[in-house]
């Protein structure tokens, strides 16, 4: 695999030198030259990453977020995600895709770099592989020699529970076997193991943890994603398209939980370590489905179908390790956080049937 070239000039030779346009901030913010000790956010218009961007400003980091705005989902979506952050004096926009872009300029003095930024979807991971590689594995990799190059002392990297597969034990725990059961989960878990090789003590002094995400869920969840496509259906009075008999489990975890285990490994003690992070409890889908009703005040409908290949029966993580490294237990019930995503659904619609011409 190529390695990113050192030199601009030399990565323009090799294809590597983006193109793309960067954001622009103020006079004095990180487009005049990289803050001290900034943070970079990759996949910051995503779900997870406009969150995460949003917490680190607020706690009054310097950064640059990336962003290739994929059209696996809508990208003026994306961008809506950003609406809290493009204007502010203390954020720079990048947009490009980290498999080709130049990273040389942008990481040089970061303090942390958090990478979110994946192609997601566990089912359409069977049909399109070549793009799971490119945005999974090799823009992982060319990141991480661009880190080492820098001299970036920390990164944070978004996992999935997805390596784990039908795990054998539950809750899991970080030592289980990893045995992938999509496409998708095997480039994450392929990432991973990038990850903690760049952490080596013969490659670089760089601290990895990558955090191995459970079924996340809150305002801005991609819209092929589960709880948001069943609180739509809800509201609109359509039937909820359901996967399988209804008694898989999944761990589900609020996106203000995911984004402080982000905020707490930013100084936790790790050095190269995978940890879990979840919700605190296996919840069976037909729970979920009762909540729904219940928070959107409707009454629901099911349209069963089979089970699609990849999805795993059952997750659920322990949550010792994240407890003992990062200080990190959940604290979102379900029920909020239900209710709160169900909030941002209606406030959608609201705001979409405003916007429809008379």
């Amino acid at each position: 695999m190529k390695s990113l070239a050192a030199d601009p000039r030399e990565a323009a030779r090799d294809g590597f030198l983006s193109d793309t346009v960067a954001g622009s901030s103020p006079a004095g913010g990180p487009t005049g030259g990289n803050p001290a000790g900034h943070v970079v956010v990759t996949g910051v218009a995503g779900f997870i990453g406009s969150h995460l961007a949003e917490a680190l400003l607020a706690e009054g980091h310097g950064m640059i977020g990336i962003d290739d705005f994929t059209p696996y989902y809508s990208p003026g979506e994306k961008r809506a995600n950003l609406v809290e952050l493009i204007d502010h004096d203390r954020f720079r926009l990048v947009e490009g895709d980290l498999s080709t872009m130049w990273l040389g300029d942008l990481l040089p003095g970061a303090r942390v770099v958090f990478h979110q930024a994946a192609q997601p979807g566990v089912r359409a991971s069977w049909g399109d592989f070549e793009t799971y590689v490119r945005h999974n594995v090799v823009a992982t990799q060319r990141l991480l020699e661009a880190c080492v190059r820098a001299e970036v002392p920390r990164l944070i990297v978004a996992s999935s529970s997805s390596v784990y597969g039908d795990a054998p034990v539950y809750p899991t725990t970080e030592q289980t076997l990893t045995r992938p059961v999509s496409p998708y989960g095997v480039t994450k878990l392929a990432a991973e193991h990038l990850c903690l090789a760049y952490a080596q003590p013969s490659v670089s002094s760089m601290r990895v943890a990558a955090l191995r995400y459970f079924t996340v869920y809150g305002p801005r969840q991609r819209p092929d994603m589960g709880f948001r496509r069943f609180l739509e259906a809800a509201y609109a009075d359509q039937p909820i398209t359901v996967y399988g008999d209804g008694e898989q489990t999944r761990d589900f975890t609020y996106v203000a939980d995911v984004v402080r285990a982000n905020l707490l490994a930013m100084t936790a003690p790790i050095r190269a370590d995978v940890i879990n992070v979840g919700g605190g409890r296996r919840v069976s889908l037909k729970e979920v489905l009762n909540l729904v009703g219940q928070v959107t005040g409707r009454r629901i409908r099911i349209n069963g179908i089979p089970s699609q290949p990849g999805d795993a029966r059952h997750t659920g993580a322990d949550g010792t390790l994240a407890e003992k490294l990062l200080g990190f237990r959940p604290e979102v019930e379900l029920a909020t956080g239900l209710a709160a995503e169900a909030a941002w659904v209606a406030n959608r619609r609201q705001a979409a049937t405003r916007d429809v011409p008379a």
